[in-house]
């Protein structure tokens, strides 16, 4: 009874009651407790009706009950198992910056944490990536930063300032919903996928150009954008983001105390993310179809036949950083061009528009009977794979017992196969037909 009824008192006896001091009159009631489940009735309730009591009012106005760790078999840790991960060891392997993210990020409300040593090490990853954006920033800050309206900036440097205070808004709404496992995340996919490995490499085209206009405002924006991002995940990385903030160019002290960001909607700009998220699947299609034809780029040339003015205006305007990012010296884009002596084609859709897109290697770089040989290993293992999927829609113990959505992604993965089926055997004639008709 002596230790739960201290406890009750916690909130308001730390603070010099019974008197009236100022730091009751400040701190008394708080906002938040922290807490386990497992203690809810012992102390959390407790504090409740003694601060009613004795008060006047609740203590807090929010309990945030957060989880219990688990080992990675979701097992309660134990000495006598053997299975506790002790935190210093696990900060001295993995930094301590991994260990606080790993845990926001698996914060789930209501969930366990199954805690394991490749999940932190894969969060010692994200501190290395971002030592590594540091790194390429801090190489790229020396020369000439011009400050200029977001509106007059390239278009990846409006992407990437919109990108980023959507990111600003999400989290800041996970935050005040206690969500930090969504705050992390999304702050983790921003900063890799989209920060790191796309904008960052958009920017070197700039960059390139040393003393040029655009590579003064890309250094701005790589200097504002990631001071931004190093305030906005201090709280989970306190440690990393800190080193890097006071190492790259940035205002005021210490990021403890500098201003937490704040989205500002006027720099979201759906029109640029539209025209930067076609850019990036034009990218990715060509960059995955030359390596799935075993293509390196160099030995390769494209052809992308347009249905509109529109859809080839818009290619010429992003020719030069789609060249940059696949590598690919020869383009040809046009509403009719010589498709000839292609090895392969697909289709893509831009603005509800279809785009075709065609493959050449370059003369000689060809092994037709080693292509030929993949192609049909492929197309034997996927139509096996489309066999198994018709079968299961033709049983009618499947159809009818199976819930709806399954029936439907079955269908669905049933009709991915047809189409890739069909690309394949046309890319297999097309190369008989380069072979010289050779079976």
């Amino acid at each position: 009874m002596d230790t739960w009824f201290s406890s009750a008192l916690w909130p308001f006896s730390t603070l010099g009651w019974p008197d009236e001091t100022p730091e009751l009159r400040r701190y008394y009631p708080t906002t938040t407790l922290v807490t386990g489940f497992d203690i809810l009735f012992f102390w959390v309730a407790r504090m409740i009706m003694m601060g009613l009591k004795f008060m006047g009012q609740v203590p807090f106005k929010d309990v945030y009950i957060h989880a219990l760790v688990r080992d990675a078999e979701g097992q309660k840790m134990s000495k006598s198992k053997g299975n506790i991960i002790d935190p210093l060891v696990v900060m001295d392997k993995y930094g301590t910056d991994a260990l606080r993210f790993t845990l926001a990020a698996m914060a789930s409300p209501g969930r366990d944490i199954k805690l394991s040593e490749e999940r932190i090490e894969g969060y010692r990853n994200f501190a290395n990536k971002l030592w590594n954006a540091a790194r390429f920033i801090l190489m790229n800050s020396d020369g000439p930063r011009t400050e200029s309206p977001v509106a007059d900036r390239s278009l990846s440097d409006r992407w990437v300032t919109s990108r980023l205070h959507r990111c600003i808004g999400t989290v800041n709404d996970s935050l005040e919903a206690y969500r930090f496992d969504e705050a992390a995340n999304t702050l983790y996919h921003f900063i890799w996928h989209e920060y790191c490995d796309q904008y960052l490499e958009r920017a070197k085209l700039a960059l390139a150009q040393k003393q040029s206009q655009e590579a003064a405002v890309t250094r701005q924006t790589l200097v504002d954008t990631f001071e931004t991002l190093m305030r906005l995940l201090h709280p989970f990385m306190p440690f990393i983001t800190e080193e890097i903030g006071q190492s790259i160019p940035h205002k005021g002290g210490s990021l403890m105390v500098a201003t937490y960001p704040v989205q500002n909607p006027n720099l979201i700009d759906e029109a640029i993310e539209s025209a930067h998220e076609q850019e990036q699947t034009i990218v990715m299609n060509v960059n995955s179809t030359f390596s799935s034809l075993n293509i390196r780029p160099p030995q390769g040339r494209l052809g992308i036949v347009v249905p509109s003015n529109e859809c080839e205006r818009f290619l010429n305007a992003h020719l030069d950083k789609i060249k940059f990012l696949t590598r690919v010296a020869e383009i040809e884009i046009g509403k009719e061009i010589n498709t000839s002596g292609a090895v392969s084609s697909n289709r893509v859709i831009l603005s509800a528009s279809p785009v075709d897109f065609y493959y050449w290697r370059s003369e000689g770089s060809i092994n037709f009977e080693k292509e030929r040989s993949r192609k049909e290993k492929r197309l034997n293992q996927l139509t096996t794979r489309k066999e198994q999927k018709a079968k299961k829609l033709a049983n009618p113990d499947f159809v009818a017992k199976v819930p709806r959505e399954v029936f439907q992604k079955t269908q669905a993965e049933h009709e991915e196969l047809r189409l890739e089926i069909e690309k394949l055997t046309e890319d297999l004639q097309r190369l008989r037909e380069l072979a010289g008709g050779t079976t």
